[in-house]
């Protein structure tokens, strides 16, 4: 599916509507195969939509978008096989509450693997392993620890090994420890299984540092794209509001007017 030296991603002028309203628009992004992306931005402002644009949840209204060098599908069939490709770590995580760690981890495998007993728990055991719970397997999910849940989830999205990964908003609801490993996981396996990850989150200072490139969405378009240490150094008002967490400046907070006459459109 992957093509050496290539980008994985590639969005050419894109438009995202929900509802009769534009959520993004003029998107043009190219994600490098390989590479850790943090695509960030204040809450609400469409990051989430995108992600649902590469999976195909979302046909576009205008533009074009290509993974691994081929059009995103329309049709059920193509779309459920490119679809294997993709690994997609929820914010909730999608658990399913009667079935022990390793059943849920074993549900992709299940759905498209026709693989013999004995293999399949073998692959569920890497899998684990993999996320440092192979210990966990017969727990159920009421008895996990909010990272140890994210974790399980994750392995589950690693179950059919796919190329490329989407983590939306992986640290929601997770305290500071479980949040720095699960950005540890998430580096170190991009690293040693050579993934292409997609990272949406407004944690930028847990973020940016296990990133090659950071994208910034605001005002239903993409403000920034470049490496972090260029985002760190931008003296854009707009980034300097988001990244310091400032009450006041060109981003309204919930829906109220700019601080200031002449700033920027109001965010999506």
């Amino acid at each position: 599916m992957s093509v050496p030296n290539a980008n994985a991603v590639v969005l050419e002028g894109i438009r995202l509507d929900r509802g009769g309203r534009t959520i993004l628009r003029d998107l043009d992004l190219a994600i490098p195969q390989g590479s850790i992306t943090a695509v960030l931005g204040p809450s609400g402002t469409g990051k989430s939509t995108l992600l649902a644009a590469l999976t195909g949840e979302l046909v576009p209204a205008a533009g074009r978008v290509q993974v691994f060098g081929r059009d995103v599908p329309r049709g059920a069939r193509a779309l459920l096989e490119m679809r294997k490709g993709i690994g997609v770590l929820l914010q909730g995580n999608g658990l399913l509450t009667d079935l022990s760690v390793a059943e849920n981890v074993a549900l992709p495998l299940r759905a498209h693997a026709r693989l013999p007993e004995p293999l399949l728990g073998r692959l569920v055991d890497m899998k684990l392993n993999a996320v440092g719970l192979r210990g966990a397997a017969g727990l159920y999910p009421r008895e996990l620890s909010g990272g140890m849940a994210r974790r399980v989830a994750l392995a589950r999205a690693l179950a059919l090994d796919p190329p490329l990964m989407l983590y939306d908003e992986p640290l929601t609801g997770l305290d500071p420890i479980a949040s720095g490993v699960i950005m540890s996981l998430i580096q170190r396996l991009s690293r040693s299984l050579g993934l292409t990850s997609i990272i949406v989150s407004h944690h930028v200072r847990e973020t940016l540092p296990i990133a090659d490139k950071a994208v910034v969405i605001a005002n239903r378009g993409i403000v920034f794209d470049g490496t972090p240490a260029e985002l760190e150094a931008s003296a854009d008002p707009l980034l300097r509001q988001f990244l310091h967490g400032e009450p006041d400046g060109p981003i309204p907070f919930e829906g109220s007017a700019p601080a200031r006459a002449g700033a920027r459109a109001e965010v999506a």
